[in-house]
């Protein structure tokens, strides 16, 4: 069987897709499918049925992650690894993730149907925790094989219903007490490769049907306490203020501005989160606190923004008689994709005849972490309007099949290139 003229199921995969995506649905129309809740499990089970039903080798590690393995022909060789995940956010789409994972599996649907052989093992992985959850450990199962999660970490942790983490990684097959053993190996890996959604505008607005991420991006965010006076809202004068509320609001629209003015359009700022005291009606703010979150795809961009903000600070400070407190409470650098396997993801896209975009991920993904240990690149599907972690949702058939061939030939491509003794760029 000639693998070059290999292509994917398109309308299987759609019929896959509506299956995954009726799991967790809500009156809504959403999908409510949160890290091991009932329904998650459920979609770990479909999956399982299905993975084992094309006779590959089926695990769950400690951290919850299903693995499924096709030999190679070449059993020295190193996987080439591939997949996402299927938790999603409440009232989510039943694209994110879950479409990286279903593309995955058509992939080693196709393979076997046509009995290809590779040279090296291939490895689909469905990732646990992907997204934020209620035990506030995201991306959970990329960290443990990453080795960035241990079992120290995770043995306290409770969701609000005092539910613990550990008792909820059983649930799904997972082993709290062996979680240290799902971290695996460099040297077990020629390459890990991930397809999602875009979850923005940049594909679709530019009619572009497969973008080739260069970078995960980097995400930085302080907690910001800025410190007025309270005093009486009726008696004092406007000239004898000094309100927290206003002069935070001066320091929020700083952000927006410097990052709108931005030479990178992937430079993005955001206060999603904020308190005041004493919030009431008739008392002049004293203090407000609030989040401030920056990221960009590359360190350079993420502190030219911070350095701005630095200065228009101390403006607010010296002109409005306030004080801000800074604290990090996140840095998170961004991770580059490997030269070779963009090219790859390229080279491969050429062939089909579909036209690439080079961008930054501008969202964190299991990609980051998968990057620590062996190397790695994404490939983006582009979203209709945009829209992500809502029920609207959506990407065009006629795309996600593209880039499904993309990466069934970037496999194949990198099967016959890479080795055992030169990695992807390592």
């Amino acid at each position: 069987m000639k693998t070059a003229k290999l292509k994917i199921n398109s309308q299987r995969l759609q019929v896959q897709l509506e299956e995954l995506g009726s799991i967790g649905r809500n009156e809504r129309g959403g999908i409510d499918r949160t890290t091991f809740t009932p329904a998650e499990i459920e979609a770990r089970n479909w999956l399982k049925k299905e993975l084992n039903a094309l006779g590959l080798s089926v695990r769950v590690d400690p951290a919850a992650n299903i693995w499924a393995k096709r030999e190679g022909t070449d059993s020295s060789l190193p996987v080439i690894a591939f997949g996402s995940h299927i938790d999603a956010v409440p009232n989510g789409g039943m694209y994110d993730g879950a479409l990286g994972v279903l593309i995955s599996l058509e992939i080693m649907r196709v393979l076997e149907e046509n009995g290809a052989k590779t040279r090296h093992p291939l490895e689909l992985v469905s990732f646990s925790a992907e997204e934020p959850n209620p035990f506030n450990v995201s991306t959970l199962g990329s960290r443990a094989v990453a080795g960035r999660l241990t079992q120290a970490q995770i043995l306290n942790i409770y969701d609000p219903n005092g539910v613990s983490l550990a008792d909820a990684l059983a649930k799904a097959g997972g082993d709290a007490q062996k979680f240290d053993s799902a971290k695996r190996h460099s040297e077990e890996f020629a390459a890990f490769l991930e397809v999602h959604i875009e979850q923005g505008k940049r594909l679709i607005e530019r009619n572009i049907p497969v973008g080739v991420v260069t970078a995960i991006t980097g995400i930085y965010r302080e907690e910001i306490t800025v410190r007025g006076e309270a005093n009486h809202a009726g008696t004092t004068r406007m000239s004898d203020r000094y309100d927290a509320l206003t002069a935070a609001s001066e320091l929020i629209l700083a952000l927006e501005d410097i990052c709108l003015h931005h030479p990178s359009d992937e430079v993005v700022g955001t206060v999603g989160k904020m308190t005041l005291l004493p919030n009431a009606a008739n008392i002049i703010p004293e203090k407000v606190t609030f989040t401030l979150e920056v990221r960009g795809k590359t360190q350079e961009e993420i502190k030219e923004v911070m350095v701005l903000w630095q200065r228009r600070m101390e403006e607010v400070q010296t002109k409005r008689g306030i004080q801000v407190q800074r604290r990090v409470i996140l840095d998170q650098p961004p991770e580059a994709m490997d030269p070779l396997l963009m090219k790859t993801c390229q080279d491969a896209a050429e062939s089909l005849g579909y036209t690439t975009c080079l961008l930054g991920s501008m969202a964190g993904h299991d990609a980051t972490h998968m990057s620590a240990l062996t190397p790695t690149c994404m490939l983006f599907v582009p979203s209709i309007h945009g829209k992500s972690h809502c029920p609207e949702e959506e990407s065009r058939m006629k795309d996600i099949e593209k880039v499904a061939n993309v990466l069934l030939h970037t496999i194949l491509r990198l099967d016959q290139t890479l080795n055992q003794a030169e990695g992807a760029g390592r």
